[in-house]
This record gives structure tokens, sequence and C-alpha cells, in this order.
């Protein structure tokens, strides 16, 4: 039996990975879909459209959602990224797809971090839902209405601060060590810590590798026990100083202690490095290369985000990753690809 799988997202940091698994996972064959690159070109907001570009999907029967529609509010938000699942799942089903599962992914605003400080470990079924729109919840009931109706079973995963190589990718987390890593070198500067003492060694913090994630979900697709539930998938958890000085050791870099200023709004003023050091990349705009608000965003929590891993591993999956391991990879492969410049390679004398 041969698995037809589509993947909503193809070209960001989990619809590359997914894909790239997918082609050498015996049993399997994929297309991607996205808005403007891959085998399916659809814009999932517009409903019509979806519908005529998704005949080309038929035969599918595995789908792996990871599209997103970001901008405006969380009311925006909600209503838009509600909107194009429900675009995707009916053009499916117009297809006359034979569609068996629905593979979801959620982020830890599903536990509400984006309110607030929240009581951790995150727990599947435990935590309270939080107050306000949250497209998460919303496209969940889509899913478990449709089953109830008839429709495909559908499993969650969720990850948090995915780890992975895609380029152009505003919350990529490698991206942003790896960008400023190498502008440090390039203009002589320590490789300090962006946020305050009490994230770099108090606060627990989690990541999970796009790669790891792909294997995961691949189980999640077909794993009897995965039916109808959501899981947590994250790495063992970190204090940022074990990751920031183990970065620095890799790549023969200078640390000090954290200095707590704002990437977003102190990085513009180093384009001049990285007209330098960043002219062949595959963006070298420098705007648009390097979500730097991002960063300020994951190394300015003054509060641990850690996620329980009990339940999946009771499931019956139990692969995991380093997560120091995780960043330095991504890190590299983004430099063997063009998507950040390599560490170094022009050092301010």
């Amino acid at each position: 039996m041969v698995y037809k799988a589509l993947v909503a997202g193809a070209n960001g940091i989990i619809g590359k990975a997914l894909l790239e698994e997918l082609a050498h996972t015996p049993g399997w064959e994929a297309r991607g879909l996205s808005r403007r690159h891959g085998d399916i070109r659809a814009d999932l907001t517009d409903g019509p459209q979806a519908r005529k570009a998704l005949e080309a999907a038929a035969d599918c029967t595995h789908l792996f959602y990871a599209a997103y529609g970001p901008g405006g509010g969380l009311a925006e938000e909600d209503t838009r990224n509600a909107a194009m699942l429900r675009n995707l799942l009916d053009g499916l089903k117009c297809a006359g797809a034979p569609l068996k599962r629905v593979v979801l992914y959620q982020g830890a605003k599903v536990y509400g971090v984006h309110l607030g400080p929240v009581s951790t470990p995150f727990y599947e079924d435990e935590n309270p839902r939080p107050i306000g729109p949250n497209f998460y919840f919303t496209q969940q009931r889509e899913l478990q209405a449709r089953h109830e109706a008839g429709g495909p079973e559908w499993t969650i995963l969720r990850p948090d601060v995915v780890v992975g190589d895609a380029a152009g990718n505003a919350m990529n987390i490698a991206t942003v060590i790896g960008a400023y890593a190498a502008i440090c070198a390039a203009d002589g500067a320590a490789f300090r810590f962006p946020g305050s003492c009490k994230t770099y060694d108090r606060c627990l913090a989690q990541v999970t590798d796009a790669h790891a994630l792909a294997r995961a979900s691949l189980w999640a697709a077909i794993s009897d026990t995965a039916a109808g539930q959501a899981f947590n998938y994250v790495h063992a958890p970190f204090r940022w100083r074990r990751i920031w000085e183990g970065v620095a050791r890799h790549f023969g870099l200078t640390t000090g202690e954290p200095i707590p200023f704002s990437l977003a709004g102190h990085m513009p003023a180093l384009a001049p490095v990285w007209d330098v050091i960043g002219r062949d990349l595959v963006q070298p705009d420098y705007a648009k290369a390097v979500g730097w608000g991002f960063g300020d965003f994951v190394f300015g929590t003054e509060a641990d985000v850690v996620s329980d891993m009990t339940k999946i591993r009771l499931a019956g999956y139990a692969q995991d990753a380093d997560p120091l391991a995780v960043l330095i990879g991504a890190i590299e492969r983004q430099q063997h690809h063009g998507v950040i410049p390599r560490i170094g390679t022009c050092r301010k004398r």
C-alpha cells in the first residue's frame, strides 16, 4: 500500500522538512502545496481557486497541514486560518480524495503563552483553555466536527520554537542565532546573549527539530494510538547559557555576560556589515533575511516554557534529539545553502 500525502505549507519550516522526509520514506508519495511554489499552487484564502487547484490531489490519503496565514490581531488571525483549513478540506472533498487522516500542527499559544507567563509543564489534556480568539482551537473543532460527520481522522502535534533550514522564515530561531553570530564575528564583537540574565541562567526553554517533527508526523499519520489525540513534541528543556556557550565553542566565538537589548531595534544599524558578508546569499536583502523580532520574543521570555512529553511516549513514539546539536546542525545547513553567512569568514580587524 502506498500513502498519498499532501503537505500544505510546503515551503515553510515544517513543510520543507516533511517533504524531505517523505521523499526517502518507503510507502509514501508526496505533493507540496503552497501559494507560489510547489506541486500544487493554491491560495487557501480563495475557496473557488483552491477547489480548482486541489483537483490535482484527488488521490490524497493523508494531509499534513502546516500552512499559516499571518498578520492582523488574534481575531483576524483566527478567521483567516480557520477559513484556509476549511477551504482546503472542502477542496479535497469536492475532488473525491479518499482522505484518511489529517495531521495538524499547533504551538505553545494553545497553552496561552502569548497572554503571559503560564504554569508549566504543559499537559495536553489538563491545561484549561485560555481566553480569546485562537485559531488552533477553531481548526481543531473543524476537524472534530468533520470526523463526527464521517470525515477523516485527525492527529495534532504541538512543537515549540521549530528549528529548521527553510529560507525566508521569520520564525526560525536558528536563523536569528546564526545571523547574529556571523555579524558579531564580522564586527569584532563578542557573541553576547541579547536577553536578560534571568532568561539566560534561570528560565527553561525548549525547541523542536523540524526533521524530527517530520518523522513524528509520519507516525502520527498512521498510528492507531494517535487517532483523535493531541501530542506535545519537543526536546529536552534547557537553559540558554548551555546552548549559547555550546554554539560559541563550536564556531570559535568569544562570549560575555548577557546585555538585554532589542534585536529588532538595534540590528538594522548593522546593515553595512551584512552588505559585506551577505552579498552572495539566497536573500541578500538584510531587511527580509532575518526575523529579529522573533528573537526578541524568544530571548525576552522570562518564564519557564516546558511541555510534558509523557503522552506521546506512552502512545508509542519516543524518538528524540539533542537541542544543542539541533541548533548547530540547522545553522550549518543554512550556511551551506546560503541562507545565512558563514561565521567568521570576514572578521573586522
